[in-house]
């Protein structure tokens, strides 16, 4: 069902924005505590000459959230995490983080007016999020969750360990297939009487061949 907030709601919308929900929630939780109304043609009506009121104030407030959403223009934002294994975090990174993030780059947001993927995110890689600065304005905000120092260098330091155990198994096979061959040369003492007994067998079958 259609309401009319009457107070900006964390989550769902602004005040004099009109929004849907499910009618559970707007008559269990919205209504009762006075954050909303039931969007009737009578209230709708209403509205419109409360917002007709406040064109002007409207109009710099639109303006005003205008000015703000621009500063995202070319803003890059990276989110440092903790990472485990892969690309998988250690906890989460959520709507706060950005938030606090966009406001150190000097954009001025609260965290429930962004709504990011699932609410929380729980793996590297880029991800969009909706920021309103007012109930018209809303802009789609890419930003990227990257690995923090610790997990850069963590992650350093197991590669160089991996690489120095690939090292030391290639030495090992190479020294495994090195006496593999020693064993078999012909040269080694336990098969000379065998190679004597070749060659002479090979000497006899030739001068029999000359005989005849």
């Amino acid at each position: 069902m259609n309401v009319i907030l009457k107070q900006d709601v964390d989550g769902l919308g602004f005040e004099f924005e009109i929004v849907s929900v499910k009618p559970g929630y707007a008559r269990n939780f919205l209504i009762p505590r006075g954050l909303a109304t039931v969007a009737t043609p009578k209230n709708v009506a209403e509205l419109n000459e409360v917002l007709e009121a406040r064109k002007a104030q409207e109009e710099s407030l639109i303006a005003d959230a205008t000015a703000k959403s621009s500063k995202l223009e070319g803003l890059v934002i990276n989110l440092e995490a903790k990472v485990g294994n892969g690309d998988k975090l250690f906890g989460s990174v959520n709507n706060a983080d950005l938030a606090e993030a966009l406001v150190k780059a000097g954009v001025e947001i609260e965290k429930k007016n962004i709504k990011i993927p699932g609410n929380t995110i729980k793996r590297l890689g880029k991800y969009t999020a909706k920021v309103r600065f007012h109930r018209t304005v809303e802009v789609d905000f890419d930003f990227t969750v990257v690995p923090d120092a610790d997990s850069i260098k963590a992650a350093e330091e197991a590669a160089k360990t991996r690489a120095e155990m690939a090292k030391l198994d290639a030495e090992k096979a190479a020294k495994a297939n090195t006496e593999e061959g020693s064993f078999f040369n012909f040269d080694n003492p336990i098969y000379a009487n065998d190679k004597k007994k070749e060659v002479k067998e090979e000497v006899s079958t030739e001068e029999a061949a000359t005989e005849e």
